[in-house]
């Protein structure tokens, strides 16, 4: 049995089915291959994606926290406690003044965003390297010396 919801908009005197709801559909995935990933306080679906970069996506999207952390400090300018001396103040009043008060506050992508587009610039680069059948062929190999010694290391733990 379909849990569908209909909701209706009025015009004029009268009400008419507008759009759908069903919680089976918000669920469902279409034709293809999908990576969906479940961690703590979320998910994350990645439709159609190649099988053969699922695990190089997998491991890029368990990367994106330290990724993540490495750049925000990598990118940390100066500590925050840094007096600003007065020739500086002077250069950032002259900043504004040219710039406009839009100048006064500046931003940048957060780490988050950087990363998210250094695993998606991983993953392009991905599908350009394995276009070659050389690489394919030794990626092919990878996985299959990957699968094999993941079931020796479960065979060991038993």
């Amino acid at each position: 049995m379909s849990n569908e919801t209909i909701f209706y908009v009025k015009k004029g005197r009268r009400y008419i089915p507008h759009s759908y709801y069903s919680n089976e559909m918000c669920d469902a995935f279409p034709k293809g291959y999908h990576l969906v990933s479940v961690y703590p306080g979320g998910s994350s679906r990645r439709f159609n994606i190649d099988p053969a970069y699922a695990p190089m996506i997998a491991a890029g999207r368990v990367a994106e926290d330290a990724i993540s952390e490495a750049i925000r400090k990598a990118t940390d300018l100066r500590p925050k406690t840094a007096p600003i001396t007065p020739e500086q103040k002077e250069a950032w009043d002259n900043l504004v003044r040219v710039f406009g008060e839009d100048a006064r506050y500046l931003e940048w992508p957060s780490a988050r965003e950087a990363c998210e587009a250094a695993v998606k610039a991983m993953s392009l680069e991905a599908e350009k390297l394995l276009a070659n059948p050389t690489v394919r062929k030794a990626y092919e190999k990878f996985l299959f010396v990957a699968e094999l010694t993941k079931e020796h290391n479960e065979q060991s733990k038993a």
